[in-house]
């Protein structure tokens, strides 16, 4: 890799290493850590782990789900090597700077086992799209149930017509514009050309396109019912409605890569909104979104230790996870 441009890595990863600490210090500028800490010890272990094991059988069902898509451009894998690529990619995003990260490796391992790279990217970033289509239905949805929570409907109205006006520039501009990618700027031709194609095939299998988005509005609305099942655990009593509209509301913040993994900006975005729309003292949304975190830090370090122990199969065509972190890294 060039100078220039590892130089140019780590200048960013310290910035988003400095706005990380940014977040956490206005945080606890509002949050006294003891208090933190109080309400996060609540938690009963029994409801820590039933959360944990719910959450592992929804990546089950997201592993499918992946593999479908990525079987949709024609990079077929077996269940075993599709298992093995989704856990690296689990594993990847305690690594890399966000989401986006743990998908680059779960494609780039993919193409690797299949041999077909450029099938595996799309299928990933067909997959991907959709997921950020339900995410911000979900809002939506959320918004609606809740907007007696928010200050006026003037208010709550614009918020959705501002998400869904959002949605469709992220979706469809590069379709309305009809320009042509060698005139958009080098960085943003390869992301505008995969949400193209990603774009035309769903067009070309609705019903496919369907299924993945029936599965994904699941997925992401069983993640909403575990992260009010962890708030009630420590004291955080609100309306299932209200949840719907706060985790994906914060997920959606969080894809924005400002910070490292998210960390900060999620728990200082959650304990915002919780306080805005419910009331609920700052520390506990906090408290509950730090909860959140240790179930995804763990579910990583177990997919880690899934990944290299089914690569100890004979029959495995994944291969090296530190090959693939470098390449997604570089990409």
């Amino acid at each position: 890799m060039p100078p220039v441009r590892t130089k140019k890595k780590f200048v960013v990863l310290a910035i988003k290493l400095a706005v990380t600490i940014a977040f956490f210090a206005v945080l606890f500028a509002k949050v006294r850590w003891s208090e933190l800490w109080s309400h996060a010890t609540r938690i009963a272990p029994t409801t820590w782990l039933a959360v944990f094991a719910c959450f592992l059988a929804g990546h089950a069902i997201g592993v499918l789900k992946w593999r479908y898509a990525v079987a949709l451009s024609r990079a077929r894998l077996s269940v075993a090597d599709a298992v093995q690529c989704y856990a690296a990619g689990m594993f990847a995003n305690l690594c890399l700077p966000s989401i986006v990260g743990g998908d680059a490796v779960k494609a780039v391992l993919a193409g690797r086992a299949t041999k077909r790279f450029e099938a595996a990217v799309i299928g990933g970033a067909t997959e991907r799209l959709i997921d950020t289509f339900a995410l911000l239905v979900l809002i939506v949805v959320g918004a609606l149930l809740c907007r007696e929570s928010f200050p006026g409907w003037a208010q709550q109205t614009f918020l959705v017509g501002g998400v869904i006006a959002a949605a469709g520039a992220l979706l469809f501009l590069p379709l309305v514009l009809r320009v042509k990618l060698e005139r958009w700027p080098k960085k943003l031709r390869r992301p505008i050309a995969k949400t193209l194609v990603s774009l035309r095939r769903l067009a070309r299998k609705p019903l496919a396109a369907l299924t993945i988005l029936a599965l994904s509005l699941l997925l992401q609305s069983w993640f909403v019912v575990l992260n009010s099942w962890l708030g009630r655990g420590i004291g955080v009593d609100l309306p299932l409605a209200t949840w719907f509209f706060a985790i994906p509301f914060t997920k959606a913040v969080t894809l924005v890569p400002i910070s490292f993994g998210g960390f900060g900006l999620r728990e200082k975005t959650l304990a915002g909104l919780l306080f805005t729309i419910a009331a609920v003292p700052e520390s506990l949304g906090a408290a509950s979104s730090i909860l959140w975190q240790t179930v995804l830090v763990a579910t990583g370090l177990l997919c880690g230790l899934l990944f290299f122990a089914l690569s100890l199969r004979a029959n495995s065509r994944v291969g090296s996870l530190f090959g693939a972190t470098k390449k997604a890294a570089r990409g």
